[in-house]
C-alpha cells in the first residue's frame, strides 16, 4: 500500500475488508486497534462534494461497542457520565461525555439503550472497555462488560434516506435523528440507527454477524447505485464545517466537557451522581478557562494539521488549531481550536501560525461553520 501501513494481528481488519479492497481503497488510518478505510481514489475535496450531494457507503467497524448488561447496568452507565440518563428510553441514542474523577474526557461515545439492563457505548478511539471494566470491578457492580463482535456499516449523505427506503421501507427511512430500530436482514435481527459522523447524519447498520458482512455490503451497494453511491469514509472538510469534534484531536483527558461545548448535556446540580461530579461543579462555578471555537483564516489551501498551530491575539497566544482544512464551499481555510476565555466572541481578529512559520489573518467563528 502507498502509505506503508503494515498489517498485524494487533491491528484488526473488518469483515468488510475484501469488499473495501475490491472497491479501490487508497488510504487507511488506525482507530480502536482496527483499520479504518479513509479514501477511495477521490481527493478529500471531491469526496466532500460527493458526500454532500449524493450517498456513500462507509466501513466503520472501528466504531466498537462496549456492552454493559446486568442488574446494575443503568447505575454503572450513569456513573460514567454527567449526562442525566434517568429518563433514557429504549430505542434511543444519546451522545454522552465519559469522564474521569477530575472531569477529564476519556471518550465521547453514542449510547444505545437496548433494554433496561442492556446498553452499548459506541466508542471513539480510546480503550474505554478497560476503564469500564475497572469501574465495574472496583465498584462491585453486578454487570457484564464486554466488546461484542459488532461491525457497523454506515450509509451517509443526503440520498441515504432513499437508499434505506429502498432496502427496508419507509418506516425505517423515517427514523428520527438518534433513534434506532430493528430490521430483518437475511433472517437475522439487526439494529439500524439514524446517526453517523457526517453533517448529513445518515444511517448505521450495527451488524452482529460477521459472516453476513459481505452480503450486507453487496446489498447496500446494489441499492445505492441508482442514487450515485460510492465507497468513502469520514471526511475532514465535512467534519470541521459541521463542528464535529474528534476525540484525540480536539479533546483528550486533559479537557473537560464544559470546554468542549457539552455543558448543555451535563447535569451538575447534584440530582445525579457520576464520577468527576465535584470536579465539574468546580469548573462550572469558575467558568471554563477555554472553550471550543471555529477559526476561519486566510491564505491558499492549508496543509494537514498533524501538530497544533498556534493562534494569537497580538502578542498573546490564545489557543491552537487542532484540525484544519480548506473549505471549497466557504472559499476559506477553517479550523477547530480551544480559545481562551475572554477571546470567544465571534468576529474577533486573530493570527494563525502555519507549519512553515508564516502567519495569516483569521477570525473567531461560532460552530458549526455552516448549518445542515
Amino acid at each position: 500500500m502507498s502509505d506503508g501501513l503494515q498489517f498485524a494481528r494487533r491491528i484488526r481488519t473488518s469483515p468488510y475488508f475484501e469488499r473495501v479492497r475490491q472497491h479501490g481503497v487508497t488510504g487507511y488510518s488506525v482507530y480502536n486497534h482496527m483499520i479504518l478505510p479513509k479514501s477511495f481514489g477521490m481527493s478529500v475535496e471531491d469526496s466532500y462534494w460527493h458526500l454532500n450531494e449524493n450517498v456513500q457507503i462507509w466501513d466503520v467497524s472501528v466504531q466498537r461497542q462496549v456492552e454493559i448488561t446486568g442488574p446494575d447496568a443503568a447505575r454503572l452507565v450513569q456513573w460514567l457520565t454527567p449526562r442525566d440518563l434517568r429518563q433514557a428510553e429504549t430505542g434511543r441514542c444519546y451522545y454522552i461525555p465519559v469522564v474521569d474523577r477530575d472531569g477529564g474526557m476519556l471518550n465521547d461515545p453514542v449510547l444505545l439503550k437496548l433494554a433496561a439492563d442492556r446498553f452499548w457505548l459506541s466508542v471513539a478511539d480510546s480503550d474505554l472497555l478497560l476503564y469500564v471494566k475497572g469501574l465495574a470491578i472496583g465498584g462491585g457492580y453486578d454487570v457484564s462488560v464486554e466488546e461484542p463482535d459488532v461491525n457497523p456499516l454506515a450509509i451517509q449523505g443526503p440520498k441515504a434516506v432513499s437508499v434505506i427506503a429502498a432496502l427496508f421501507g419507509e418506516v425505517v427511512a423515517k427514523l428520527k435523528f438518534f433513534h434506532f430500530t430493528h430490521i430483518d436482514l437475511f433472517g437475522t435481527r439487526q439494529i439500524v440507527s439514524r446517526s453517523g459522523f457526517s453533517s448529513a447524519a445518515g444511517f448505521e447498520i450495527y451488524l452482529d454477524d460477521p459472516t453476513l458482512a459481505e452480503p450486507l455490503w453487496d446489498l447496500v451497494w446494489d441499492a445505492g447505485q441508482p442514487f450515485g453511491m460510492k465507497a468513502g469514509g469520514p471526511n475532514l472538510i465535512d467534519r470541521i464545517e459541521a463542528g464535529l469534534l474528534g476525540y484525540g484531536n480536539e479533546m483528550t483527558r486533559e479537557n473537560n466537557p464544559l470546554e468542549m461545548g457539552y455543558g448543555k448535556v451535563c447535569t451538575l446540580d447534584g440530582s445525579i451522581d457520576c464520577i468527576g461530579l465535584q470536579a465539574l461543579q468546580a469548573i462550572s462555578a469558575a467558568g471554563p478557562s477555554k472553550v471550543i471555537r471555529g477559526v476561519r483564516f486566510e491564505g491558499p489551501p492549508c496543509p494537514s494539521c498533524h501538530v497544533p498551530w498556534p493562534v494569537h491575539k497580538g502578542e498573546r497566544k490564545i489557543g491552537q488549531i487542532t484540525s484544519a482544512a480548506w473549505s471549497p464551499r466557504l472559499k476559506a481555510n477553517v479550523g477547530l481550536s480551544l480559545i481562551d476565555r475572554g477571546y470567544l466572541e465571534a468576529g474577533q481578529q486573530v493570527q494563525v501560525t502555519l507549519p512553515d512559520g508564516s502567519q495569516t489573518g483569521g477570525v473567531i467563528c461560532d460552530l458549526p461553520f455552516r448549518k445542515g
